[in-house]
């Protein structure tokens, strides 16, 4: 029996106990007498070519069971315990041109799986367990708005089915990380860190963004094994740093990197299916001018607020609004703001700034499930709508902490008509900024019984970063 899957030497072997606990998890949460069917992802052709695009695997079917290939199904009989995997049943000729076609028992040994089926076995084995009741899985997400994938295959409507139990339940499971998934998030941190560092030394005036990019998928994958990135990556230098997802099809980190621009590039690896998501800004020559230096260190106490004061029983909605008093109170040090900082959040002019939420669940999605499920708080109205959860925190919680500040058109038009928020803007010197673009700061962190662990490992304050930029090769 296999006990573990890694990419190769030198990259993190994940256990299969880490599946094999989290059915365990499951199990206990649920009644003798059902039987969880989900149904993984399949292979997706490019419109109407015999090109597919590169496979990944549904995250919940991931946490379940980690299996990589596609078309395939699992069910989990709660009465024994017994994971039940479901392979594709392949033609021969599959062995031409794919590879070797593997056995049921080859299977099992792959993934530490009791039973492994064909497909089309899956009713009659099903009927063999004789469920009282089978749960399929269907809920929102409350980032995208898209209903999870059910299981649907032919026979179903034979078995008496419910889709209402399993969402919340897996879901919940799925914020709180064992010691397992915690130490696959580790890695993929730290080598989604690596990369950005090799990424600020290569960057400098006169490349392209993508050519920045590309120096981090070489890392990720060349020394990580992380065959996939979390996200679209954004790599924004200039006025693109104010776009907050740049680097899509329409802005495809195409730019030169210009003498005197900030960089925000917001990139990270995937690692068995668990995502990293890290963002660095820097200067492209590796120094900091004052005006840089000022957006940058505004954003850096708001990220050091919310590292302090991070906790087991926080609400996350106090978190940003934590970081947003942090970051206004020191640009109204540096003359760009004026007034009161209590009386700006008052009337929006921190979502003026920072129109994004402070961060975000982490794990198997990037924008990982369980922000508002039914037991959770509920959105909030006006800025805090944009936050992308509002529970408080608790131990084993993976989040990122990511404040910025940024300089958008629209939003600044917007706010210098508005005589309410127009008051606390020093427009003389905010107009000064309108092309700079931004600032973000993002670490992924785990909530422990004390505190924060940052599990990002990049160079922070000015200081570091001109030091590490100056050392390395383009920079002497």
């Amino acid at each position: 029996m296999i006990d573990s899957w890694s990419m190769g030497p030198g990259t993190l072997e994940v256990p299969l106990s880490l599946f094999a606990k989290n059915r365990q998890r499951l199990a206990e949460k649920l009644q003798s007498g059902q039987v969880v069917v989900l149904q993984g992802g399949d292979s997706i052709s490019h419109y109407d070519t015999d090109i597919e695009y590169v496979f990944r695997q549904e995250a919940y079917f991931t946490w379940v069971c980690g299996v990589r290939e596609p078309g395939c199904f699992f069910a989990l009989d709660v009465k024994t315990g017994k994971a039940h995997l479901f392979v594709p049943r392949l033609p021969e000729e599959y062995e031409v041109w794919m590879g070797k076609l593997l056995t049921p028992s080859e299977f099992k040994k792959i993934y530490g799986v009791e039973e492994v089926h064909y497909v089309d076995e899956l009713t009659d084995v099903l009927k063999s367990l004789k469920p009282d009741v089978l749960l399929t899985l269907s809920g929102p997400n409350s980032d995208s708005g898209l209903t999870a994938k059910e299981a649907v295959f032919e026979g179903i409507d034979e078995f008496n089915v419910d889709n209402e139990i399993l969402f919340p339940i897996i879901a919940e499971l799925r914020v709180i990380k064992t010691p397992e998934e915690i130490e696959v998030m580790r890695y993929v941190c730290k080598i989604s860190s690596d990369a950005h560092k090799q990424v600020m030394l290569f960057t400098r005036p006169g490349l392209i963004e993508y050519q920045c990019e590309s120096v981090f998928l070489d890392h990720c994958y060349r020394v990580g094994g992380c065959r996939h990135v979390s996200y679209t990556c954004i790599c924004g230098s200039g006025h693109n740093g104010a776009t907050l997802h740049y680097g899509h099809a329409a802005a495809p980190n195409a730019k030169m990197v210009h003498d005197g621009d900030m960089c925000l590039f917001d990139m990270g690896g995937n690692y068995a299916g668990y995502a990293a998501d890290i963002t660095c800004s820097f200067p492209a020559n590796g120094k900091f001018t004052d005006d840089q230096k000022l957006i940058y260190e505004a954003v850096l106490k708001a990220r050091d607020a919310v590292v302090r004061e991070a906790k087991p029983g926080v609400l996350w909605t106090d978190m940003h609004l934590t970081a947003n008093r942090a970051m206004l109170e020191h640009l109204k040090e540096g003359n760009l703001l004026k007034g009161d900082v209590e009386k700006m959040i008052e009337h929006g002019v921190n979502g003026i700034l920072q129109p994004h939420g402070l961060g975000h669940l982490l794990g198997l999605d990037v924008h990982d499930v369980g922000g508002y499920l039914p037991h959770c708080p509920p959105r909030e109205r006006g800025p805090l709508a944009r936050l992308r959860t509002a529970r408080a925190l608790q131990a084993g919680m993976v989040l990122t902490i990511e404040p910025g500040c940024y300089f958008i058109a629209r939003l600044l038009d917007g706010a210098q008509k508005n005589p309410q928020q127009s008051q606390f803007f020093n427009w003389d010197r905010v107009n000064q900024f309108r092309g700079f673009g931004g600032v973000r700061i993002e670490d992924d962190v785990l909530i422990t019984e004390n505190g924060v662990e940052n599990l990002t490992f990049v160079p922070r304050t000015v200081e570091e970063i001109e030091d590490f930029m100056a050392n390395g090769a383009n920079f002497k």
